[in-house]
């Protein structure tokens, strides 16, 4: 059964894992890949990604990428939204720092940050204009 809007977006804003993908050549599957995002429910999805990743260099091809992430457990739950590109800006450390409190214990936010910052190397913020929604929860099998 489809989730209703309501239940899609705060499923997606929920601190999942996602599933990143982009389109990678005509002849190509899609590059997948996993990400960290943020979303509030009603908002527009953004992530960080190294400013020279393949990942960014696909995604400024495509103009576009789609996030799914899911669950099996207490149900087998899944959100996918597709979307073009909003935008692009120079990743901050406060965004780095947003990101991070998103998915890691509070204690280990700093440092994660910390070492982020100094090895991962420039960040890209990417922010996704939502336009295509798919959902479902499957319920307890």
């Amino acid at each position: 059964m489809a989730l209703s809007t309501s239940e899609r977006e705060a499923f997606l804003a929920q601190p999942h894992i996602a599933a990143l993908s982009v389109e990678a050549a005509p002849d190509r599957a899609p590059l997948v890949v996993p990400i960290w995002y943020q979303y509030a429910a009603g908002g527009r999805p953004w992530l960080l990604t190294g400013t020279s990743s393949r990942k960014l260099e696909l995604i400024r091809a495509a103009g576009r990428f789609t996030l799914m992430v899911q669950t099996v457990e207490p149900s087998i739950r899944y959100v996918a939204v597709s979307g073009t590109v909003e935008g692009y800006e120079d990743g901050t450390r406060e965004q780095l720092t947003e990101m991070a409190a998103r998915y890691l214990p509070a204690d280990k936010v700093a440092g994660y940050v910390d070492f982020a910052w100094d090895d991962h190397g420039p960040q890209t913020k990417v922010v996704m204009q939502p336009g295509q929604w798919v959902s479902s929860d499957l319920g307890s099998v």
